[in-house]
């Protein structure tokens, strides 16, 4: 008997023909898998479906699109224990990029029917799902400045030129981050609070490396004092990652926690997943092992913290609650 599975399909996503898109995965699942599948609209979305189909309790939820679709359908079936796929269609692709799931639609399909699941952490950002990573201040404003003509246009492009006009109008902002068991304040260009990310996501790559099932969340802080430092902080991050190694410039930060809570001053937009959500204050949880993703098989490095360096840096350790 074949196996079921409801297909979540963003008909919108990528530069692609979705019609093609479409039929090249049912060409590719279709013999093996029974699918049941429910396209996105503008009034209902990604979310709404996943809710849908887990509450009809199929077998298996497979999204495909951005990631703004594909942590959307996540959300709904994080705590379900349903297996979940993914076939990225979008412009960035992180969240398949950081779990070594390929974005070509074959490639993809492959990893599905080859049934091999991992389970790996979500994240609830005020009260939204989140898969990949929140990011604050300079990054929400890159992505809220490549819009969609751009990014169907250029890819990830679009947002490489966003960044770079984005940086005439850099500005440091004040920033306090609550954990469970310290409080840290100091002033940012940029906050990542990331689950998943993948090395491309340049501004989360603080750490060694983020691991997808530790039940931690971990955060970047870039500090640069001008247009320069940031630049420079940029290509460091990027190499950093590119290796494996933790930052080493006095202008980032980084650490780990299963929660943070995050006020600035001023206010700032924030982006979760790829699609801005609204702005500051924020709090953001780990969920862990929320979600059991079809995946190859991937090895992650345990990353550290390091804060020292960071301006006008206060750190206040919190004293242990009675319960």
């Amino acid at each position: 008997m074949n196996r079921s599975a409801c297909l979540i399909f963003n008909p919108v996503a990528g530069q692609g023909d979705s019609d093609q898109d479409l039929a090249s995965i049912k060409a590719i699942l279709e013999p093996e898998i029974d699918l049941d599948i429910q396209m996105t609209t503008k009034e209902i979305g990604a979310e709404e479906l996943a809710r849908a189909a887990v509450k009809r309790g199929v077998d298996t939820i497979i999204a495909s699109g951005g990631d703004g679709t594909l942590s959307a359908a996540a959300g709904a079936v994080v705590g379900s224990n349903i297996p979940f796929g993914i076939i990225s269609r979008g412009t960035a692709n992180a969240f398949a990029t950081a779990l070594g799931i390929p974005d070509t639609i074959e490639g993809a399909c492959k990893v599905i029917l080859g049934g091999i699941t991992r389970t790996v952490d979500a994240a609830d950002c005020n009260g939204s799902p989140m898969l990949l990573l929140a990011g604050i201040g300079f990054e929400a404003e890159t992505v809220d400045k490549a819009d969609r003509e751009a990014k169907d246009r250029l890819g990830v492009l679009a947002y490489v030129l966003a960044g770079l006009q984005e940086l005439r109008n850099l500005e440091n902002f004040d920033v306090e981050i609550e954990t469970e068991e310290k409080v840290i304040k100091t002033s940012a260009a940029s906050v990542t609070v990331a689950n998943v990310a993948p090395p491309t996501s340049i501004l989360a790559q603080g750490p060694a490396g983020i691991i997808a099932d530790d039940g931690l969340l971990d955060v970047t802080i870039v500090a640069p004092v001008n247009k320069a430092a940031a630049i420079a902080a940029a290509f460091h991050l990027f190499q950093s990652a590119s290796v494996g190694n933790g930052a080493e410039r006095n202008d980032i930060g980084y650490l780990r926690a299963k929660q943070f809570k995050i006020t600035t001053d001023p206010v700032q937009k924030i982006v979760v997943d790829g699609e801005v959500v609204g702005t500051t204050p924020v709090e953001i949880r780990c969920i862990p092992a929320g979600l059991k993703v079809f995946v190859p098989s991937i090895e992650e490095e345990e990353p550290v913290e390091k804060l020292e360096g960071l301006p006008n840096l206060i750190i206040e350790e919190k004293q242990p609650s009675s319960d």
